[in-house]
């Protein structure tokens, strides 16, 4: 998981248990001072369980089942008040959200259901800010934009060569811990690189897994101001996004040729490919640039591992934002 959502996460649930503390006071305080005889029985049966511990050691002078019984008798009688007084027989028995857990986010030790929700809100929102896309899905890829002629030079047509495409996105994307590749989708613009980024995104986040889409123009400009940024408050965040980008379990790097080419942006690629590679953590690269054209602007260290450790798949067809407009469909 992601620390810095899982942080998040935690926090909007702390707010929650917060809240229903809160809440709780403010319930007990209300009955108590319309019904002051609550308030005795509570103080009763809390000075019975210290009496019960002791019998349960062999210690005190009653019975655990005499003790047992004096409890269930002062319950009854506060039931029977606040029933009486037009409160539910369960309103001071705790404000939480969750009951499972009390709103701790943990039932012996492990994570409950209620904070691994708020852990997958915090992520889809996180991609969704990220992406700035809206709610694409495999569901919802169109391969019918795709010409279904095949291509004079390769034989093969646009549509049939996205099936193959989509399949391996897919097919990544679902069984994606059990998966080890590293893909490279290398094509013209608006042929569905960006959109299956988000497709694989999406349905690893869901997973639970932590996955950080990054442009190559942000990865990059990241590296740099953490090296460079005499103010410490950027530059703290940028190694956290640093961090991020070489720690999560996919990286979607998108739009690699964008960013201007220095010997520091080289240097800082080939540290983001080489360690996650080392790592083995899995990521996906995304670019408009020819073979020719990646080799002319990145180094042999560079390019020798995105094309020898890398998966390429190449995306085919005609702008899909301009047939899109062309018909009406946007």
């Amino acid at each position: 998981m992601d620390g810095r959502l899982l942080a998040l996460a935690r926090e909007e649930k702390e707010n929650i248990r917060r809240e229903a503390v809160r809440t709780d006071r403010l319930r007990h305080e209300r009955v108590y001072a319309r019904v002051p005889e609550v308030q005795r029985l509570d103080r009763q049966i809390a000075a019975l369980i210290p009496q019960a511990a002791a019998a349960a050691l062999g210690g005190g002078g009653r019975s655990v089942e005499d003790l047992r019984r004096e409890s269930l008798d002062l319950q009854a009688r506060r039931a029977e008040l606040l029933v009486e007084n037009g409160w539910p027989i369960d309103y001071l028995d705790g404000a939480w959200d969750c009951p499972r857990c009390r709103d701790t986010g943990y039932v012996q030790g492990r994570m409950c259901a209620c904070l691994k929700k708020l852990y997958d809100k915090a992520q889809a929102q996180d991609l969704s800010a990220l992406l700035k896309l809206g709610s694409e899905s495999f569901g919802t890829f169109e391969l019918g934009l795709y010409d279904d002629r095949p291509d004079p030079a390769s034989g093969v047509s646009p549509r049939t060569q996205m099936e193959t495409v989509f399949g391996i996105c897919y097919d990544y994307a679902v069984d994606f811990g059990k998966r080890r590749e590293n893909y490279l989708f290398r094509g013209g613009t608006g042929l569905g690189k960006t959109f299956l980024s988000a497709c694989i995104a999406r349905e690893v986040a869901g997973q639970g897994y932590s996955v950080v889409y990054e442009t190559a123009v942000g990865a990059m400009a990241a590296f740099e101001e953490q090296k460079f940024s005499h103010d410490g408050e950027a530059a703290a965040r940028a190694d956290a996004l640093v961090r991020r980008i070489c720690e999560c379990d996919l990286l979607i790097l998108d739009d690699l040729g964008t960013e201007m080419v220095t010997e520091f942006s080289r240097s800082a690629l080939y540290t983001l490919v080489n360690t996650r590679l080392l790592d083995k953590k899995k990521t996906v690269v995304s670019t408009n640039l020819t073979a020719a054209q990646m080799a002319k602007r990145y180094t042999p260290q560079i390019m020798s591992r995105l094309e020898g450790e890398y998966q390429v798949l190449s995306f085919a067809g005609t702008d899909i934002r301009v047939l899109k407009k062309e018909r009406g469909l946007d």
